[in-house]
């Protein structure tokens, strides 16, 4: 694991955003295209904008990558509160992306269903094989949880790599969320994380003895691949 602390926001999401571009670009490279599973949130929000600008709009091969989503809220693609629909306007409407490399969790069926069907597009966007994402996403709540696996849910205890649907007590609805054991087959797994409400968060997962049940993220333990975390300097630990 590679902890990376930037001095500010700016600094922490232009150093993601290089990262970004340069797996992007060695995926392709080595695999002819880049699978990347996207987080939603205000956080990867502004890192999704920051690639749209000319800084590094024109650094990478867009046709050669195919988005996901590492979980979703079921609710219409149009609600404030769905990840695809913020993605969309942040992301893929001003790179002009093609919805055929756009794969997201369809909220308009059932939360089972929702979560079956994406396991189906998944296997077969991966042909059947173990699906193995060159780049992975996170963000970090304050109560530690990442995707959407929350504190005291049975989720945590899934050892499938799947997806499942979650119900969520504390906002009375469900959520679609991709399961650790599948987050953890992926080539590499990046935690974006900054603010001083963060920083509690982050030094329970990364300091603290190992308490999954309280502090979800600490499942996240790539299999075969790399886990790096970009922190500032309010959110990191000391």
């Amino acid at each position: 694991m590679k902890i990376n602390i930037n001095k500010t926001e700016d600094d922490l999401l232009s150093a993601f955003a290089e990262y970004f571009i340069e797996t992007a670009k060695s995926s392709i490279a080595e695999r002819g295209a880049f699978n990347v599973v996207l987080a939603g949130g205000n956080s990867p929000n502004k890192l999704y904008e920051l690639l749209t600008s000319p800084s590094y709009n024109k650094k990478i091969d867009w046709t050669k990558l195919f988005y996901f989503f590492g979980d979703e809220r079921c609710v219409p693609e149009n609600d404030i509160q769905n990840n695809a629909g913020m993605v969309q306007q942040t992301l893929f409407t001003p790179l002009q992306i093609s919805p055929d490399k756009i794969f997201k969790i369809d909220t308009s069926l059932s939360p089972n269903e929702a979560a079956a069907k994406y396991r189906e597009v998944i296997k077969n966007h991966f042909k059947g094989s173990t699906p193995h994402f060159d780049l992975i996403i996170l963000g970090l709540g304050e109560n530690a949880h990442t995707a959407s696996l929350f504190p005291y849910h049975s989720v945590l205890k899934e050892t499938t790599a799947t997806v499942k649907e979650v119900f969520l007590h504390e906002e009375n609805r469900y959520r679609v969320t991709m399961t650790a054991p599948l987050i953890n087959e992926a080539h590499h797994i990046a935690f974006l994380v900054y603010g001083k409400n963060k920083a509690e968060a982050v030094r329970h997962v990364l300091k603290d003895k190992t308490d999954i049940q309280n502090y979800p993220a600490q499942l996240i333990q790539p299999v075969h691949g790399d886990l790096q975390w970009f922190l500032d300097e309010a959110s990191a630990p000391h």
